[in-house]
């Protein structure tokens, strides 16, 4: 009887250090299936776009830098035609820590949550120095870092997401 129970509460042991590594895992898949889909969509859409500018959105709308200020900010606003009404901002709420996407109708999509930076989106050059002016060769830089808190059989965790995308369409 009592090796029956040591032989028990070993298999019970394991199977619980199984669920517990199974859920790690699937919280890791998760974001990483999350950050390669969303950087795939945000990449087709700065390459295709007749412009991109990063900027700040306020409650009034998407305001961009003047010529020499810092091209780093809270939001990206890219206009894939030439049309001024076609355009699509993704920005950084840094009120309720939620990425968002918003398009020209006024459509909002919250894409991530649990943001802990400041800002999100940076303009440039080809050597990672950021922009005081607006260039047709510019990289947009994009970071996203990530609090997932302590749950259930879950301990706390950070991530980090950071890519560049350059334009591929460069209008004369």
């Amino acid at each position: 009887m009592t090796l029956f129970l040591f032989v028990l509460g070993g298999v019970i042991f394991a199977h619980l250090f199984g669920l517990r590594l199974f859920q790690m895992t699937n919280t890791k898949l998760r974001v990483t299936q999350w950050a390669r889909l969303t950087t795939e969509s945000l990449a087709d859409q700065i390459h295709g776009s007749y412009s991109v500018q990063v900027g700040n959105k306020t409650t009034g709308g998407f305001v961009g830098f003047l010529p020499g200020e810092v091209n780093e900010g809270t939001s990206l606003l890219i206009q894939p035609t030439e049309n001024p009404t076609n355009y699509v901002v993704y920005f950084l709420n840094v009120a309720d820590q939620t990425f968002q996407r918003m398009d020209q109708s006024g459509n909002v999509a919250i894409l991530a949550d649990s943001i802990t930076n400041q800002l999100a989106f940076s303009a440039q050059n080809f050597s990672g120095n950021l922009l005081t002016n607006r260039q047709n060769n510019q990289v947009i830089h994009l970071t996203l870092e990530f609090y997932h808190p302590p749950t259930f059989m879950e301990r706390a965790d950070y991530f980090k997401l950071e890519t560049s995308i350059k334009q591929r369409v460069v209008p004369q």
